[in-house]
């Protein structure tokens, strides 16, 4: 174990403390395992989700489940609109698709609005 302890996943006290195996933190008594602390942000596999559940891939082809404004164009993305070989990545707020889609180009989309085609 380190010499200094994590915050508090809870509510970001500095002032945890070790209990045994657990790390406690005095001002909202949650507990926590220091091993599973250590092992959440650096993990490596995420799973991205489309709308209805399924699980998106790299290359995948996924189809607009909704219309889509495109902020400097006077059309939406219409529904129905298919996307072929998506990229996964950390984007801009919750834009985890990195895509370039027929019509508009590069861009990045949230996998709420399109299914796994």
């Amino acid at each position: 174990m380190s010499d200094t302890l994590p915050p508090c996943p809870e509510c970001a006290s500095e002032f945890a403390y070790e209990d045994g195996a657990l790390l406690v933190c005095p001002m909202c008594g949650h507990e926590w395992s220091p091993v599973a602390g250590d092992d959440a942000p650096g993990d490596a596999v995420r799973v991205i989700k489309d709308a209805v559940g399924n699980v998106l891939a790299d290359g995948d082809t996924v189809t607009v489940i909704k219309d889509l404004k495109v902020k400097g164009s006077a059309q939406p993305i219409k529904v129905g609109t298919k996307v072929r070989g998506i990229r996964l990545v950390d984007g801009v707020g919750d834009h985890d698709i990195d895509c370039t889609v027929p019509g508009f180009g590069p861009m990045q989309l949230k996998s709420s609005v399109v299914k796994k085609a």
